[in-house]
């Protein structure tokens, strides 16, 4: 059914979820994003970044209008939610995936998933900056165990300073890192008419058609050679790692508290660095845990201080 700002409210009544269902509906997500990154890996082997990128989003798009059209969320955007509908279509599901599609080409999935998950890190840095957020205390403590993490896992006997794709793929997933944060830091600014999941589908068919046109204009038709693996991966990647995910992390964030569903994502390069493992055969050297235990305690910390302060906030008035 399309409609428009009447019913905005009502798919928020009509799919709440219970709380087993909401931690079950989770946990797929950190599982489907985290082992994302092997596949992502795999599947830059076959295709360009753009056209990985554009090839997924289509699958997403298909699974997503379907997803979203059963479930009574069809909606047409309001004039006052386009520009977050263009926010998170360009800076996360354009930006962030060709630059993450780009950088794992050069780089291992472990050590590309927990450089890309330092986003909450430059959201805890650079919202207190552009006057968005105060920093606090753990905020800091946080964001500086971040930075530590960081210099970790680019340490030259971690990371191949001499290699120059090396380190242009890491420059790569920590500039998508940074797109992502700056989308974030846009959506809690905004003002929405609609919900997030009645906007995911113009979110994903936006990203489709930049997708799509730049593979065009830069990579040309795409040279592939299909194969029951690519077919798969594919599949999984655009289903499952897009579509599913998406639509699952909207869920629960009406079920669980921000606070919850943030901490839980840090789970998310843990999964990626077990799937690497197990996948791709990667190594979990001792630069790669010690960074991801300083960055995933960093963003616990950033994202404690960031609800105190907005407890605070509440309780003030």
């Amino acid at each position: 059914m399309l409609s428009g700002q009447p019913h905005r409210f009502k798919d928020l009544q009509m799919n709440s979820l219970s709380p087993r269902a909401a931690v079950g509906l989770f946990l797929i997500v950190v599982l489907a994003w985290g082992v994302n990154w092997s596949v992502t890996k795999q599947l830059v082997q076959f295709l360009p970044p753009l056209w990985t990128s554009a090839i997924r989003s289509w699958i997403a798009l298909v699974g997503l209008f379907v997803i979203v059209g059963l479930s009574n969320n069809l909606v047409i955007p309001e004039r006052r939610d386009i520009p977050v509908v263009l926010s998170v279509a360009l800076l996360h599901m354009t930006l962030f995936s060709v630059l993450v599609a780009s950088g794992v080409r050069f780089l291992p999935a472990s050590k590309a998933i927990v450089l890309g998950y330092t986003t909450p890190l430059w959201v805890a840095i650079a919202a207190p900056l552009l006057g968005k957020d105060t920093l606090t205390a753990p905020k800091l403590a946080g964001a500086l165990l971040g930075l530590i993490g960081l210099a970790a896992i680019l340490n030259p006997s971690s990371i191949d300073w001499t290699n120059v794709n090396v380190l242009l793929g890491a420059g790569m997933v920590i500039l998508a890192a940074i797109s992502w944060a700056a989308n974030i830091i846009y959506i809690r600014a905004h003002r929405w008419i609609a919900s997030p999941l009645q906007l995911l589908l113009w979110q994903v068919l936006v990203a489709t058609a930049v997708l799509t046109t730049l593979a065009m204009i830069v990579e040309g038709p795409p040279q592939v050679a299909w194969s029951w693996r690519l077919v798969s991966l594919f599949l999984y990647s655009g289903l499952i790692g897009t579509a599913l995910a998406y639509w699952a992390m909207s869920m629960v964030n009406k079920s669980i508290s921000a606070l919850t569903t943030s901490l839980g994502t840090t789970a998310t390069p843990l999964v990626g660095i077990a799937s690497a493992a197990i996948l791709l055969s990667e190594p979990i050297d001792a630069s790669l845990a010690v960074a991801a235990g300083l960055i995933v305690t960093g963003i616990g910390l950033a994202t404690l201080g960031d609800r105190l302060l907005r407890s605070q906030a509440t309780a003030s008035g």
